[in-house]
C-alpha cells in the first residue's frame, strides 16, 4: 500500500506545488529591489481594507456605512493604480500566477490522494404503490414546466398537489399515505418539504425519493440528483437503487441540510425576507450584529464550549471547509454519522479583517464535528432557520444525528455527487511531495 505519497499522480502535482511555491519565493526575492516587498505588502493592505470595508458597510448605518462601501471598492483598485504606476504589474502578475498554479496543483493533489468515498448503493426493487407530494409553487413553479405530475402519474405514481391559498400539514398527508398502503414516500419541493416527510419514510422504513424541484435543492444535490431536469430523479421509480443516508434532528423536528442560529436565523423571520432578501439584511444587520439587543449564543459541543457566538450553523454531515458553506457548497458524504459544526463570532474591524487574512485559521471562526450540539441563550426562545424554513423554539436547542436512519431511492443513472475540492493543508502536500512509499511487506 502506500503512505503519505498517496500514489504517483498525487506525488507529482505535489511536488509541482510545492516548485511553484518555491518560484513564489523565488520572485519576490529576485525583485525585492524591484519592489517584490511593496507588492506583498501592498496586496495585504489592500485585503485588510477591503474587509474593513465590508464590516462597516454590513455593520454600521449612515455615514459609516457609506464610507465601508467606498473603502471595499477603493482598496483594490488603489492597490492596482498603485502597482500600474510604479510598473509593478508585471512583478504582481508573475507573483499571482505562480501562487495560482501552486494551489492549483495542490489542491489536484489533495483531490487525487483521498480515497474515493461514496455512499453505498444497494439494488432496490421497484415500488408498487408510490405515493408523491407535489408542491406546484416550488422553484418557481417547476412542478407544472417539467410535467412532472403526468410522468410521475405514467410510472404508476399516486401524486398528492398541494394547494398553494390553503397550507397543509405534508407530515399528516404522508402519514395517511402509509396507512393507505404507499410503499414509497417522496417529494418535489423544497428542503424544509423534503425534510418533514423524510421523517415520515425513516420512521416507517419506507424508501424515499427526492425529485428537484425546490429552488437551490441542496439535498439533492448532495445526492448527485439531475437538479437541471427534476423529470429525471422520477427515473428511479423504474430503474433505481437504494442509499441509506443521516437525517438531522433538532429539538425533535428533522432535518436533511442545515439548522442556523443567530444572525442568519433572525434575518429569515421576518416576512419582508422572501421578497428581498438582500436589503432586508442589510437593514438587520447593524442591530443584530452590534444593536443593544443584540443576541449571542452558547453551545456544548460533544463538551467543548462555545461562547458569545453571533452565529451557528450545524450541518447534516460535515461540509468540506467553511467555504463550501455558500451557494456552491457540498457535503461530500451523507452517512458519516456526524453534525459539522461552524461558529462565527466577529465583532469589529480588526476581527474581520483577522478572518479575512487567516481564513479558518481565524480565531473569530470555530470548525467542528459533534455527535450532539445543545445550543442555549439567555432568551427562553431562540430564532432557528431549519433547512431555510423561519421557526422559534425554546432553549436550550439540542441537534443531533441518526445514522443511517433514512433510505434514499435514486436512479440508477445520475449525474453524481463531484469530488470537492479540499482545502489547502501544506503541511499534507509536503508529506505528499516528498513523503516515503511504503511497500508490503513479503513473507
Amino acid at each position: 500500500m502506500t503512505g503519505p505519497g498517496g500514489g504517483p499522480a498525487a506525488r507529482l502535482l505535489a511536488r509541482l506545488a510545492v516548485l511553484a511555491a518555491i518560484g513564489s519565493v523565488v520572485v519576490l526575492v529576485l525583485a525585492v529591489g524591484e519592489g517584490g516587498l511593496v507588492v506583498i505588502g501592498a496586496g495585504l493592505l489592500g485585503l485588510v481594507l477591503c474587509a474593513v470595508g465590508i464590516w462597516w458597510f454590513v455593520a454600521h448605518r449612515g455615514a459609516l456605512r457609506l464610507l465601508g462601501a467606498l473603502l471595499a471598492v477603493a482598496a483594490p483598485v488603489a492597490v492596482v493604480v498603485l502597482f500600474v504606476h510604479d510598473g509593478l504589474w508585471l512583478t504582481a502578475v508573475i507573483l499571482a500566477l505562480c501562487w495560482g498554479v501552486a494551489l492549483a496543483c495542490a489542491r489536484a493533489a489533495l483531490r487525487r490522494s483521498r480515497p474515493e468515498r461514496s455512499t453505498r448503493a444497494v439494488a432496490a426493487p421497484r415500488p408498487r404503490r408510490p405515493v408523491l407530494i407535489m408542491n406546484p409553487k416550488s422553484g418557481g413553479g417547476k412542478v407544472g414546466r417539467f410535467g412532472l405530475v403526468e410522468r410521475a402519474e405514467e410510472l404508476g405514481a399516486r401524486v398528492i398537489l398541494l394547494d398553494p391559498s390553503a397550507p397543509a400539514d405534508v407530515a399528516a398527508l404522508a402519514r395517511e399515505a402509509v396507512a393507505g398502503g404507499a410503499d414509497l414516500l417522496g417529494v418535489a419541493g423544497g428542503d424544509g418539504t423534503q425534510a418533514l416527510v423524510a421523517a415520515v419514510a425513516a420512521e416507517h422504513d419506507l424508501p424515499f425519493l427526492v425529485v428537484s424541484a425546490g429552488t437551490r435543492n441542496h439535498f439533492a444535490m448532495d445526492l448527485g440528483l439531475d437538479r437541471s431536469d427534476p423529470a429525471r430523479c422520477l427515473d428511479a421509480l423504474t430503474d433505481g437503487e437504494e442509499l441509506r443516508i443521516d437525517l438531522g434532528d433538532v429539538a425533535g423536528r428533522p432535518f436533511v441540510n442545515t439548522v442556523s442560529f443567530g444572525v442568519y436565523a433572525d434575518v429569515v423571520q421576518r416576512p419582508e425576507y422572501r421578497d428581498d432578501k438582500a436589503g432586508t439584511a442589510l437593514a438587520l444587520m447593524p442591530e443584530l450584529l452590534l444593536g443593544e439587543g443584540v443576541r449571542r449564543l452558547d453551545a456544548q459541543v460533544d463538551g467543548t464550549a462555545l461562547s458569545s457566538q453571533q452565529a451557528l450553523l450545524i450541518s447534516n454531515n460535515p461540509y468540506v471547509s467553511p467555504d463550501e458553506l455558500s451557494a456552491g457548497g457540498r457535503r461530500p458524504s451523507l452517512d458519516d454519522g456526524e453534525l459539522g459544526v461552524v461558529g462565527i463570532r466577529v465583532e469589529d474591524a480588526t476581527q474581520a479583517a483577522d478572518l479575512a487574512v487567516r481564513g479558518s485559521q481565524s480565531t473569530g471562526l470555530t470548525v467542528l464535528t459533534a455527535h450532539r450540539v445543545e445550543v442555549t441563550s439567555a432568551a427562553e426562545e431562540i430564532p432557528v432557520a431549519v433547512d431555510g424554513e423561519a421557526l422559534r423554539m425554546p432553549t436550550p436547542v439540542v441537534c443531533t444525528l441518526r445514522p443511517g436512519a433514512l433510505r434514499v431511492l435514486v436512479p440508477r443513472d445520475r449525474p453524481g455527487v463531484p469530488v470537492p475540492v479540499p482545502p489547502v493543508r501544506w503541511r499534507r502536500i509536503f508529506d505528499l511531495a516528498f513523503g516515503r512509499t511504503e511497500r508490503p511487506a513479503t513473507s
